[in-house]
């Protein structure tokens, strides 16, 4: 009773505080967010209303933005920059079109549609507002106030802060990371179902969550600490660079900050490995990978190397290579059981529910009549294993792994496609491809390259680090769910929204240049 009533003074407290810090900066309220993305487990009930603290935050954020924006008549809304406002001739002010804009509202329509197929009961609607309409709110705020699309409103200079959303993110890494290698280190603070499975969980209630959640955070600060190592200079052989209090302030500013982003991505690297999250760790390896290939010639010369190497090593170590082998074609009993899940799945989405899906929130009440209730575990080095399964007792009662109904199929197509149908899987594919396109753009475009353009988080590693987090996102859905979370979805976003930023710049680098242009002209 009493850590209840701790727990209520601290969520009121923390409310308070946090409406006074969105108020004061809003950059700072958007920032301290990103860094409390778990603490969408913190869940309690407004009049009987279930909430979460992440979603007290993001209701305050947004209001707290609209406010303001508001008094300052400069409401940017998904509207053409003729639009007038309602009570007065006047036009809005920095009113844009919204990166990603026509995908947003396509998203919340089919999620609504999605809601009233799983007939609008509570769960589906609760579902739609934490993984669809939540985030895409945050998504908006994120764009106005990290982007020169913000007004006045803001009341400071947007690109000086756009690094508080590298350092929120690095932050909340380390904090999760902390706490799992803690619990490796002292098998303290883990969860009971997981106790003596040599498993982390960080501060979440599951292993797999912890690569889900930093698998897609490391690639991106991995980016981010290239760029900063990128834009160190530092020469022993003139010692003028060593008088003076301001180069010491500038160096120690920055070789603290590539030490403390070096030492949050190896911890974050240890507490994925720690938690056994292999889909992660595979998603991490695959972006370095393309990552090493698309950077320049020593990194693709590395990464040639080392896939030589470790073919090598594959070739002589048998024993390694039956593990790589199994893990690679889904033989081991994880991904029997899954390729098991996406059978059941397809079959039901044949069963009249190709475009449809089964709705938000209902893929358990509808694949239940396409579930079986368990699996014989093959081991593919005995030849003799259907003969066994059918006539020996023993060996066929040893085989046989029952297999429980999960909220989703543990596939990011079929996710997509049993929860938002057809269309909303296809939708949240063109986003995903959309994402690539303009990164790859933003990584070879001119203005990237030219430091006459100060484009604040317009740099090719920050860029590739984004494109590295959504490979992660990818790879490790593949077996897994990568956006159906509250913090995972909001983190979605946050890719979305730093690249949508740095759209919007890449484009006003542009005019500029070729205002500049015209006027040497």
């Amino acid at each position: 009773m009493s850590c209840s009533i701790y727990m209520f003074y601290f969520i009121i407290i923390f409310t308070i505080l946090y409406i006074g810090l969105a108020w004061k900066r809003l950059d700072l309220g958007v920032s301290l967010l990103i860094m409390a993305l778990p603490l969408y487990q913190i869940r309690f009930s407004i009049l009987s209303y279930p909430s979460t603290l992440l979603e007290v935050m993001i209701f305050i954020l947004f209001l707290v933005w609209f406010v303001k924006s508001w008094r300052n008549k400069e409401l940017p809304l998904l509207n053409p920059p003729s639009l007038k406002l309602w009570w007065t001739s006047k036009k809005l002010k920095n009113v844009k079109n919204y990166p990603f804009y026509i995908e947003i509202i396509a998203v919340l329509i089919i999620a609504f549609i999605s809601t009233l197929v799983a007939g609008a009961n509570s769960v589906s609607l609760g579902i739609l507002k934490a993984y669809f309409i939540e985030p895409i709110m945050f998504f908006i705020v994120f764009i106005n106030i990290f982007s020169a699309q913000g007004g006045s409103a803001t009341g400071w200079k947007v690109t000086k802060n756009q690094k508080y959303i590298f350092w929120a993110l690095s932050l909340s890494a380390l904090i999760v990371s902390v706490v799992a290698i803690y619990q490796r280190i002292t098998g303290n603070l883990i969860p009971a179902d997981w106790t003596g499975t040599g498993r982390v969980t960080g501060v979440f209630t599951y292993p797999n969550a912890v690569g889900l959640y930093l698998g897609p955070i490391i690639l991106i600060l991995l980016g981010w600490l290239i760029y900063l190592a990128k834009n160190f200079q530092f020469s022993i052989f003139n010692p003028s660079t060593l008088l003076g209090t301001g180069f010491q302030t500038i160096f120690n500013a920055k070789i603290f900050n590539i030490m403390f982003v070096s030492a949050t991505v190896v911890l974050s690297v240890l507490a994925v490995y720690f938690a056994k999250s292999e889909g992660a760790l595979i998603g991490i390896m695959a972006a370095l990978f393309i990552f090493g290939l698309l950077y320049n010639k020593k990194s693709r010369i590395t990464v040639i190397t080392t896939v030589i190497i470790g073919i090598a090593v594959l070739g002589v170590n048998s024993e390694l290579r039956h593990d790589v082998t199994s893990k690679v074609m889904l033989r081991d009993l994880d991904g029997q059981i899954r390729r098991q899940i996406w059978a059941e799945t397809w079959e039901m989405l044949q069963g009249g529910r190709i475009i449809t899906g089964a709705g938000l929130a209902n893929y358990q009440n509808i694949i239940k009549p396409y579930h079986q209730e368990g699996i014989f575990v093959r081991d593919y080095n005995d030849p003799d294993f259907q003969r066994k399964v059918v006539f020996n007792e023993e060996y066929k009662k040893n085989a046989w792994q029952p297999t429980e109904i999960y909220l989703y199929p543990h596939n990011i197509l079929l996710n997509f496609w049993s929860e938002l149908g057809l269309v909303g899987m296809l939708l949240f594919g063109w986003i995903i491809i959309k994402f690539f396109i303009i990164g790859i753009r933003s990584s070879y475009t001119k203005a990237s390259e030219d430091k006459n353009y100060e484009l604040g988080m317009m740099q090719r590693e920050i860029v590739m680090g984004l494109m590295g987090a959504m490979i992660v996102v990818v790879v490790h859905g593949l077996v897994d769910v990568p956006y159906f979370k509250n913090d995972l979805s909001i983190l979605f976003w946050v890719l979305i929204g730093i690249l949508g930023v740095l759209n919007i710049e890449t484009k006003n680098a542009r005019i500029d240049a070729d205002n500049s242009a015209d006027l040497r002209g």
